[in-house]
This record gives C-alpha cells, structure tokens and sequence, in this order.
C-alpha cells in the first residue's frame, strides 16, 4: 500500500482532553501514528504537541493528494479553534523545508551544513548561499548552489537588506541559517523574519566580545568552550535558544587549539539545532524554546 509520512504540530493553552481529541482525530483519518511526543508548561499554561503519523495516499495522483491533504489541516485547524490561541499544522514530510544560507568568511559551519544536507542527514534543500564576502563562492559553485554575493557597509547596508529579503522570497526560502555570517541583521528584519532565522555563536557572550574571543578566553583562562544556537531577534545574540553544548579545555591548550575546539562545537550545535527546526520539533514559547526531541 503507498503511504505518504506527515508531522501535526500544534501549540495551545493547557486544558484537559487534547491528546484524545488529537489521536481520535488522526484516527479518524486513517492515520498510523508512529511516534506522539508532548510537553504541558506550567508556567505559561502552554500544551505543545508532535506527531509523525502515516496514512495510505488517495488514488487520483497529485491533486488528490493535495485535496486529502487540504481537508486533513482544515479538520486540525476547526478541531484547535477550542483549545484557545491554538497554532496548528500538518506538514508533508516528502516535502522538503527550502533553506537559504548566510556565511562571511570561515567555512567549517558551512561546510558541515553541506556535508549533512548531503548525506542524507538534514532534511532539507539548500536553495542559495548569500554571502557579504566573495571568499566562499567556488565552495557554493562546487556544490551547484546559487552564490550571490551582497556586500556590506554602513550605507548600503539598508539596499543590501532589501536585496536579501527579495532573495528570501524569490527563493521562496522557508529558514534562514546564518552559518558564521558576521553581520548584525536589522531590528525591522529579524521581526518580519521572526522565528525562521538561526544563528550560532560561541558561548562566551556577553563576554570576549569582539574579533578574537578565543585569545581572550585563552588569556583568561576559561575551562569550557560552548556554543549556542538560537533564533535571530533584535537583540544581538539573544534570541530564544534551540541548543546549546560545551568541551572542556585545560591550562596546556593554546589559543589556537581553543579555537579548533569551538569551531568543532559550533558546526555540531549548529547543525544540531537545524535538524531540530527541519524535523518541526521546535515550539516558541515567548523569550524560550520548547524541543521536543
């Protein structure tokens, strides 16, 4: 029998019976669910569900399929109406979220992103590398990538935004990864952006800021070298975290061996963090995430 794989991800205010409601549902449609994952905050009085569910496709080839798939998320979305401020979605996992890539000069998170998407291993289609810096541009051509190249300066950097939010659509680009691209992103975009931007950093912040935070840390003395992944926002480097690591460091490391180590953390956290996002396993709940792993 051919069946087609879906993801339900729903967040709502807590009340009781929304797990019976939702499974009865699914079943109601003929769905196989193969994994239910939940989590109720108290603190925000949130209910936050994921669910992978199979069901046989409907015969009649692509517009059938649509129209069953239509009919499936417009049942979801009247069921959740009772729920209160409810946000619910069916999604197609044979469909691919679009992913578009920023990065400046250092490769190694790019790379790593390419390698995963590659292998198999991060469920999504890269559709462009954007870049401020011309650098990187045959590692994007080797791989068959659209490079374009947006150049930055105090002046221009208002027309290259607008440059960019018109690549985002042309592209039709679902997240945006931010893979060591070091630019500040605007306020008014990072808001008409929300929670589709990701970024990593090293998580020495608010502290060693600047261009060399591992010779700062080394000159410190730090033990731990981390990373964080987070969605961009206004606040630099302080938007809602989606995953975090560290690797411990010791007085016989030298400042370029700390930053061998953070490179490592960042293209795992990154990556990481991006699996996450594309398998709809990440909620926002305010100024935090939900991940429902």
């Amino acid at each position: 029998m051919d069946e087609s794989r879906y993801c339900l991800t729903l967040a709502c205010d807590s009340g009781p019976g929304q797990i019976a409601a939702v499974s009865a549902r699914l079943a109601a449609h003929g769905a196989y669910v193969e994994s239910l994952a939940a989590h109720d905050d108290a603190p925000s009085a949130r209910f936050f569900v994921r669910a992978v569910f199979r069901r046989a496709t409907p015969a009649g080839g692509p517009a059938a399929r649509r129209a069953a798939e239509q009919a499936l998320d417009e049942d979801f979305v009247a069921l959740t109406r009772g729920f209160g401020h409810a946000a619910c979605a069916v999604h197609d996992l044979a469909r691919l979220p679009r992913v578009l890539i920023m990065v400046s000069k250092f490769d190694h998170c790019l790379r790593e992103l390419l390698g995963g998407w590659r292998r198999g291993e991060l469920p999504m289609q890269v559709v462009a590398v954007v870049s401020n810096h011309p650098d990187l541009a045959p590692l994007a051509e080797a791989e068959g990538l659209p490079w374009h190249h947006l150049p930055i300066s105090p002046e221009t950097k208002p027309q290259q935004e607008a440059a960019l939010e018109a690549l985002i659509e042309r592209h039709d680009a679902e997240y945006v990864v931010l893979a060591r691209y070091m630019q500040v992103l605007s306020d008014g975009l990072t808001k008409r952006l929300a929670g589709r931007v990701i970024n990593i950093h090293h998580s020495f912040l608010p502290g060693f800021k600047g261009a060399r935070p591992y010779l700062q840390a080394w000159e410190r003395g730090v033990k731990l070298i981390g990373a964080t992944a987070h969605f961009a926002t206004g606040d630099l480097d302080e938007g809602p975290i989606i995953e975090q690591a560290l690797e411990r460091v010791d007085h016989a490391d030298s400042a370029q061996r700390l930053q061998q180590v953070g490179r490592h953390v960042e293209c795992l956290v990154l990556s990481r963090a991006l699996r996450y996002v594309l398998e709809r396993r990440v909620f926002m709940n305010g100024l935090r995430t939900v991940v429902l792993r």
